[in-house]
Protein backbone atom coordinates (compact mmCIF):
# COMPACT_ATOMS: atom_id res chain seq x y z
CA UNK A 1 0.00 0.00 0.00
CA UNK A 2 1.82 3.74 -1.17
CA UNK A 3 2.42 5.70 1.69
CA UNK A 4 1.27 9.52 1.95
CA UNK A 5 4.51 10.55 0.33
CA UNK A 6 4.09 8.53 -2.63
CA UNK A 7 0.07 9.35 -2.83
CA UNK A 8 1.40 13.10 -3.12
CA UNK A 9 4.08 12.55 -5.70
CA UNK A 10 1.15 10.64 -7.64
CA UNK A 11 -1.20 13.69 -7.33
CA UNK A 12 1.02 16.40 -8.64
CA UNK A 13 2.16 13.75 -11.78
CA UNK A 14 -1.63 13.60 -12.64
CA UNK A 15 -2.33 14.87 -16.28
CA UNK A 16 -3.48 18.51 -15.90
CA UNK A 17 -4.33 21.43 -18.40
CA UNK A 18 -3.54 24.80 -17.97
CA UNK A 19 -6.70 27.23 -16.89
CA UNK A 20 -5.26 30.79 -16.08
CA UNK A 21 -1.91 31.57 -13.92
CA UNK A 22 -1.76 29.69 -10.80
CA UNK A 23 -1.00 30.23 -7.52
CA UNK A 24 -3.54 32.68 -6.77
CA UNK A 25 -2.49 35.64 -4.59
CA UNK A 26 -2.81 34.91 -0.53
CA UNK A 27 -3.67 38.82 0.74
CA UNK A 28 -3.72 39.78 4.36
CA UNK A 29 -7.46 41.51 5.48
CA UNK A 30 -6.80 43.14 8.52
CA UNK A 31 -8.81 46.01 7.82
CA UNK A 32 -11.87 43.48 7.86
CA UNK A 33 -10.44 41.30 10.36
CA UNK A 34 -10.49 44.68 12.54
CA UNK A 35 -14.02 46.09 11.09
CA UNK A 36 -15.39 42.15 12.11
CA UNK A 37 -13.25 42.64 16.00
CA UNK A 38 -11.99 39.49 15.84
CA UNK A 39 -8.84 37.51 17.10
CA UNK A 40 -5.95 36.13 15.41
CA UNK A 41 -4.75 37.03 11.74
CA UNK A 42 -7.13 37.22 8.78
CA UNK A 43 -5.78 36.11 5.24
CA UNK A 44 -7.92 35.43 1.88
CA UNK A 45 -6.93 33.14 -0.51
CA UNK A 46 -8.20 34.51 -4.04
CA UNK A 47 -9.57 31.94 -5.76
CA UNK A 48 -12.06 34.69 -6.92
CA UNK A 49 -8.76 36.37 -8.50
CA UNK A 50 -8.04 33.12 -11.22
CA UNK A 51 -7.64 34.86 -14.33
CA UNK A 52 -9.57 32.44 -16.69
CA UNK A 53 -13.61 32.50 -17.22
CA UNK A 54 -13.91 35.04 -14.16
CA UNK A 55 -12.22 32.64 -11.76
CA UNK A 56 -13.42 30.63 -8.68
CA UNK A 57 -12.93 27.28 -7.36
CA UNK A 58 -14.50 25.36 -9.94
CA UNK A 59 -11.34 26.34 -12.16
CA UNK A 60 -8.99 24.18 -10.25
CA UNK A 61 -11.57 21.26 -10.52
CA UNK A 62 -11.17 21.52 -14.00
CA UNK A 63 -7.40 21.49 -14.55
CA UNK A 64 -7.92 17.60 -13.85
CA UNK A 65 -11.09 17.12 -14.84
CA UNK A 66 -10.83 18.75 -18.31
CA UNK A 67 -7.19 16.78 -18.85
CA UNK A 68 -8.73 13.43 -18.75
CA UNK A 69 -11.88 14.29 -21.13
CA UNK A 70 -9.41 16.05 -23.44
CA UNK A 71 -7.43 12.09 -23.12
CA UNK A 72 -10.64 10.44 -23.31
CA UNK A 73 -11.16 12.41 -26.93
CA UNK A 74 -13.81 13.90 -25.76
CA UNK A 75 -15.26 16.74 -28.17
CA UNK A 76 -18.08 18.04 -25.64
CA UNK A 77 -18.41 18.76 -21.88
CA UNK A 78 -21.89 18.38 -20.56
CA UNK A 79 -22.52 19.42 -17.12
CA UNK A 80 -25.38 21.21 -14.66
CA UNK A 81 -26.48 24.00 -12.29
CA UNK A 82 -28.69 26.53 -11.19
CA UNK A 83 -29.40 29.45 -14.19
CA UNK A 84 -26.80 31.51 -12.25
CA UNK A 85 -24.42 28.33 -11.99
CA UNK A 86 -20.52 29.15 -11.58
CA UNK A 87 -19.87 25.49 -12.41
CA UNK A 88 -21.49 25.89 -15.94
CA UNK A 89 -19.87 29.25 -16.82
CA UNK A 90 -16.55 27.96 -15.42
CA UNK A 91 -17.20 24.52 -17.54
CA UNK A 92 -18.38 26.50 -20.71
CA UNK A 93 -15.22 28.33 -20.92
CA UNK A 94 -12.67 25.48 -19.98
CA UNK A 95 -14.31 23.90 -22.90
CA UNK A 96 -13.98 26.80 -25.19
CA UNK A 97 -10.60 26.87 -24.35
CA UNK A 98 -9.70 23.20 -25.13
CA UNK A 99 -11.53 23.49 -28.53
CA UNK A 100 -14.77 21.49 -27.38
CA UNK A 101 -18.20 22.11 -27.56
CA UNK A 102 -20.29 22.82 -24.48
CA UNK A 103 -24.26 21.49 -23.50
CA UNK A 104 -25.12 22.73 -20.28
CA UNK A 105 -28.48 21.69 -17.95
CA UNK A 106 -29.83 24.77 -15.96
CA UNK A 107 -32.46 24.11 -13.74
CA UNK A 108 -34.87 27.11 -13.45
CA UNK A 109 -36.57 29.07 -16.19
CA UNK A 110 -35.24 30.37 -19.13
CA UNK A 111 -34.10 33.90 -18.83
CA UNK A 112 -35.50 36.39 -21.32
CA UNK A 113 -32.78 38.71 -20.99
CA UNK A 114 -29.61 37.36 -19.59
CA UNK A 115 -27.32 38.71 -16.88
CA UNK A 116 -24.80 37.26 -15.11
CA UNK A 117 -23.44 33.76 -15.63
CA UNK A 118 -26.11 33.07 -18.09
CA UNK A 119 -25.02 35.99 -20.13
CA UNK A 120 -22.06 34.24 -20.36
CA UNK A 121 -23.09 30.82 -20.78
CA UNK A 122 -24.40 32.80 -24.11
CA UNK A 123 -20.84 34.53 -24.97
CA UNK A 124 -18.76 31.16 -24.38
CA UNK A 125 -21.35 29.46 -27.05
CA UNK A 126 -22.48 26.58 -24.31
CA UNK A 127 -25.72 25.19 -25.71
CA UNK A 128 -28.54 25.27 -22.86
CA UNK A 129 -31.32 23.10 -21.70
CA UNK A 130 -33.69 24.24 -18.81
CA UNK A 131 -35.13 21.72 -16.58
CA UNK A 132 -37.93 22.54 -13.82
CA UNK A 133 -36.18 21.39 -10.85
CA UNK A 134 -33.01 19.42 -9.35
CA UNK A 135 -34.08 16.18 -9.75
CA UNK A 136 -34.54 16.03 -13.63
CA UNK A 137 -30.63 17.34 -14.52
CA UNK A 138 -28.91 13.78 -14.01
CA UNK A 139 -31.31 12.36 -16.00
CA UNK A 140 -31.62 15.20 -18.78
CA UNK A 141 -27.66 14.99 -18.85
CA UNK A 142 -27.60 11.02 -19.87
CA UNK A 143 -30.11 11.64 -22.36
CA UNK A 144 -28.04 14.45 -24.29
CA UNK A 145 -25.07 12.26 -23.53
CA UNK A 146 -26.99 9.83 -25.76
CA UNK A 147 -28.51 11.74 -28.32
CA UNK A 148 -24.89 13.21 -28.72
CA UNK A 149 -23.15 9.57 -28.90
CA UNK A 150 -25.73 8.28 -31.20
CA UNK A 151 -25.06 11.30 -33.81
CA UNK A 152 -21.30 10.45 -33.78
CA UNK A 153 -20.27 12.91 -31.08
CA UNK A 154 -17.95 11.83 -28.21
CA UNK A 155 -19.20 13.71 -24.78
CA UNK A 156 -17.75 13.69 -21.64
CA UNK A 157 -20.26 14.24 -18.51
CA UNK A 158 -19.22 16.37 -15.52
CA UNK A 159 -21.09 15.94 -12.37
CA UNK A 160 -22.33 19.35 -10.25
CA UNK A 161 -19.44 21.36 -9.19
CA UNK A 162 -17.34 18.73 -10.76
CA UNK A 163 -17.41 17.38 -7.46
CA UNK A 164 -15.83 13.80 -7.80
CA UNK A 165 -13.01 12.42 -6.51
CA UNK A 166 -10.65 14.02 -9.43
CA UNK A 167 -12.51 17.27 -9.41
CA UNK A 168 -11.82 17.18 -5.58
CA UNK A 169 -7.87 16.17 -6.50
CA UNK A 170 -7.37 19.52 -8.44
CA UNK A 171 -8.37 21.19 -4.73
CA UNK A 172 -6.05 19.30 -2.92
CA UNK A 173 -3.16 20.17 -5.19
CA UNK A 174 -4.49 23.85 -4.31
CA UNK A 175 -3.18 22.73 -1.05
CA UNK A 176 -0.13 21.98 -2.14
CA UNK A 177 0.08 25.40 -3.67
CA UNK A 178 -0.79 26.85 -0.42
CA UNK A 179 2.21 25.05 1.00
CA UNK A 180 4.60 25.71 -1.73
CA UNK A 181 3.78 29.76 -0.63
CA UNK A 182 4.80 29.48 2.51
CA UNK A 183 1.75 29.62 4.13
CA UNK A 184 -0.02 27.37 7.01
CA UNK A 185 -2.85 28.61 8.80
CA UNK A 186 -4.59 27.15 11.88
CA UNK A 187 -8.06 27.11 10.08
CA UNK A 188 -9.21 27.03 7.04
CA UNK A 189 -13.22 28.12 6.01
CA UNK A 190 -14.71 27.98 2.53
CA UNK A 191 -18.47 27.34 1.24
CA UNK A 192 -19.45 23.91 1.04
CA UNK A 193 -22.43 22.56 -0.82
CA UNK A 194 -21.67 19.61 -3.88
CA UNK A 195 -18.60 18.49 -1.09
CA UNK A 196 -15.94 18.74 -3.42
CA UNK A 197 -13.86 21.66 -2.67
CA UNK A 198 -13.89 20.67 1.34
CA UNK A 199 -13.18 16.87 0.27
CA UNK A 200 -10.17 18.10 -1.69
CA UNK A 201 -9.15 20.28 0.93
CA UNK A 202 -9.21 18.02 3.78
CA UNK A 203 -7.13 15.54 1.57
CA UNK A 204 -4.80 18.30 0.54
CA UNK A 205 -3.91 18.81 4.20
CA UNK A 206 -3.60 15.09 5.00
CA UNK A 207 -1.14 14.71 1.77
CA UNK A 208 0.82 17.62 2.63
CA UNK A 209 0.62 17.14 6.01
CA UNK A 210 -0.93 19.83 7.91
CA UNK A 211 -2.58 20.31 10.84
CA UNK A 212 -4.90 22.99 9.46
CA UNK A 213 -9.20 22.36 10.48
CA UNK A 214 -11.09 22.77 7.47
CA UNK A 215 -14.55 23.91 8.23
CA UNK A 216 -17.28 24.05 5.38
CA UNK A 217 -20.04 26.54 5.23
CA UNK A 218 -22.83 25.18 3.90
CA UNK A 219 -24.69 26.97 1.27
CA UNK A 220 -27.63 24.63 1.16
CA UNK A 221 -27.65 20.93 2.40
CA UNK A 222 -27.75 20.08 6.08
CA UNK A 223 -24.37 19.10 7.59
CA UNK A 224 -25.33 15.29 7.36
CA UNK A 225 -25.45 15.22 3.76
CA UNK A 226 -22.53 17.37 2.75
CA UNK A 227 -20.60 14.55 5.34
CA UNK A 228 -21.80 11.89 3.72
CA UNK A 229 -20.60 13.19 0.31
CA UNK A 230 -17.48 14.36 1.38
CA UNK A 231 -16.56 10.90 2.62
CA UNK A 232 -17.63 9.36 -0.52
CA UNK A 233 -15.38 11.72 -2.58
CA UNK A 234 -12.71 11.22 -0.33
CA UNK A 235 -12.80 7.40 -0.35
CA UNK A 236 -12.96 8.13 -4.21
CA UNK A 237 -9.75 10.18 -3.56
CA UNK A 238 -8.06 6.95 -1.35
CA UNK A 239 -8.54 4.21 -4.47
CA UNK A 240 -7.09 6.46 -7.30
CA UNK A 241 -4.15 7.34 -5.25
CA UNK A 242 -3.83 3.82 -3.54
CA UNK A 243 -4.66 4.47 0.20
CA UNK A 244 -6.40 2.72 2.51
CA UNK A 245 -9.93 4.36 3.00
CA UNK A 246 -9.85 6.52 6.33
CA UNK A 247 -6.20 7.81 5.29
CA UNK A 248 -7.19 11.14 4.31
CA UNK A 249 -9.65 11.96 6.68
CA UNK A 250 -12.48 12.55 5.02
CA UNK A 251 -14.94 11.59 7.66
CA UNK A 252 -12.50 11.71 11.18
CA UNK A 253 -11.33 15.56 10.06
CA UNK A 254 -14.76 16.77 8.66
CA UNK A 255 -16.36 19.77 9.92
CA UNK A 256 -19.41 21.70 8.97
CA UNK A 257 -22.12 24.33 9.64
CA UNK A 258 -25.38 24.76 8.16
CA UNK A 259 -26.23 27.10 10.46
CA UNK A 260 -25.91 30.66 8.13
CA UNK A 261 -28.28 28.75 5.23
CA UNK A 262 -31.47 30.94 6.11
CA UNK A 263 -33.85 30.82 3.60
CA UNK A 264 -31.71 28.61 1.40
CA UNK A 265 -29.47 28.04 -1.47
CA UNK A 266 -29.19 32.30 -3.55
CA UNK A 267 -30.90 33.81 -0.83
CA UNK A 268 -29.03 36.49 1.06
CA UNK A 269 -29.79 36.86 4.54
CA UNK A 270 -29.10 39.56 6.86
CA UNK A 271 -25.81 38.33 7.80
CA UNK A 272 -24.64 37.37 4.57
CA UNK A 273 -25.67 41.04 3.41
CA UNK A 274 -23.80 42.29 6.13
CA UNK A 275 -20.43 40.27 5.81
CA UNK A 276 -20.39 41.12 2.02
CA UNK A 277 -20.95 45.05 2.80
CA UNK A 278 -17.81 44.83 5.69
CA UNK A 279 -15.58 42.75 2.75
CA UNK A 280 -16.35 45.72 -0.03
CA UNK A 281 -16.20 48.65 2.25
CA UNK A 282 -12.71 47.54 4.43
CA UNK A 283 -10.99 45.55 1.47
CA UNK A 284 -12.71 45.80 -1.93
CA UNK A 285 -13.79 41.93 -1.65
CA UNK A 286 -16.92 41.05 -3.60
CA UNK A 287 -18.39 38.00 -2.22
CA UNK A 288 -21.88 36.69 -3.68
CA UNK A 289 -25.27 35.77 -2.51
CA UNK A 290 -25.02 31.80 -3.25
CA UNK A 291 -21.72 30.69 -1.34
CA UNK A 292 -19.21 33.34 -0.28
CA UNK A 293 -20.73 35.96 1.24
CA UNK A 294 -22.40 33.10 4.01
CA UNK A 295 -19.27 31.40 4.61
CA UNK A 296 -17.99 35.04 5.23
CA UNK A 297 -21.16 35.46 7.18
CA UNK A 298 -19.80 32.69 9.27
CA UNK A 299 -16.32 33.75 9.56
CA UNK A 300 -17.78 37.32 11.35
CA UNK A 301 -19.56 35.08 13.48
CA UNK A 302 -17.13 33.54 14.55
CA UNK A 303 -14.64 36.05 14.89
CA UNK A 304 -17.15 37.89 17.13
CA UNK A 305 -17.72 35.04 19.56
CA UNK A 306 -14.35 34.82 20.19
CA UNK A 307 -13.91 31.55 19.04
CA UNK A 308 -10.62 32.55 17.43
CA UNK A 309 -7.44 33.18 19.18
CA UNK A 310 -4.52 36.09 18.90
CA UNK A 311 -2.35 33.84 17.96
CA UNK A 312 -4.54 32.33 15.08
CA UNK A 313 -4.00 32.18 11.52
CA UNK A 314 -7.62 31.82 9.75
CA UNK A 315 -7.44 31.97 5.66
CA UNK A 316 -11.11 32.58 4.05
CA UNK A 317 -10.98 30.46 0.59
CA UNK A 318 -12.67 32.97 -1.14
CA UNK A 319 -14.19 30.29 -4.05
CA UNK A 320 -15.24 33.01 -6.08
CA UNK A 321 -18.81 33.78 -7.81
CA UNK A 322 -18.20 37.58 -8.12
CA UNK A 323 -20.26 37.36 -11.12
CA UNK A 324 -23.40 36.74 -9.38
CA UNK A 325 -23.82 40.03 -7.76
CA UNK A 326 -24.14 41.52 -11.11
CA UNK A 327 -27.32 39.03 -11.47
Amino acid sequence: MPNIATARDRLLAMPSVELGALPTPIDAAWRLRDAIGMGGRLFVKRDDALPFGFGGNKVRKLTLVGAEARDQGADTLITCGGVQSNHCRATAAAAAKLGMSCHIVANGTRPTHPTGNARLLQLLGAEVTYVNDRTERNPTMQRVAEELRAAGQSPYVIPLGASNPLGAMGFARGVGELVHQGFVPDVIISASSSGGTQAGLIAGCALFEMKSRVIGISADDPVEEIGRVVAEISEGMEDRLGLAHGTLGGRARFEADASFVGEGYGVPTEASREAQGLAAHSEALFTDHWYTAKALAAVVAYGRSGQFKDGDTVLFWHTGGQVGVLA
